[in-house]
């Protein structure tokens, strides 16, 4: 009897576990999505009469916070490996400097829009072109709190340990939507050089 209630819950667990990373997928496809709406906008308006471009070179700080965006992602790689293969004190080690280049890249991108405003260019303008840099780097900003969070989650269960198979669940999530904030960001990076 025993048996077929553990068997029961472990087919709740992986079915609700399924549903988790479904919803994830739908949610970071709503996020291209809406990256896909601002960037057609923008196009849209710098080709109108009223656009005029960027007009601005985009502070080298945002290519510093790139690299630390792209070295990130290693380390995200780097410690789902180890929390495969059972190495939980490493899984820590990078899972802690993931955290700390994150928020490295979340400081980096304050310090570009401080260049920026010292450039004259603000939020609130004639030439609307420049506060597409805030609108694109302010949302994706935002999703980088919420996977700051979701690795400081991953961090905790692993420090707690949690059984094995949740924590590979939340160190394989994790690891999907930091890359995914990557790749994205390099695309909104490219994007704006290329229309500055």
């Amino acid at each position: 009897m025993l048996a077929m209630v553990q068997n029961t819950e472990n087919k709740e667990d992986l079915s609700t576990l399924k549903a988790r990373k479904f919803s994830l997928w739908l949610g970071m496809i709503g996020m291209f999505m809406m990256f896909a709406a601002l960037s057609s906008g923008f196009i849209v308006y710098t080709e109108g009469a009223a656009g005029r471009g960027i007009k601005t070179i985009l502070p080298t700080a945002f290519l510093y916070s790139t690299l630390l965006l792209m070295v990130s992602s290693l380390t995200m790689h780097l410690a789902y490996r180890a929390s495969r293969q059972l190495r939980f004190s490493l899984q820590k080690v990078w899972l802690l400097l993931t955290i700390a280049l994150g928020v490295g890249f979340f400081f980096m991108q304050f310090h570009a829009w401080g260049i920026l405003i010292s450039r004259g260019v603000v939020f609130i303008n004639n030439n609307a072109s420049q506060s597409f840099i805030y609108i694109f780097t302010g949302m994706h900003l935002l999703h980088i709190f919420a996977g700051l969070l979701v690795l400081i989650r991953a961090l905790v269960g692993v420090l707690r340990h949690i059984p094995q198979s949740r924590n590979i669940f939340r160190m394989e999530t994790a690891a999907i939507f930091w890359h995914f904030l990557d790749i994205l960001w390099i695309y909104i990076y490219v994007f704006l050089l290329l229309n500055q």
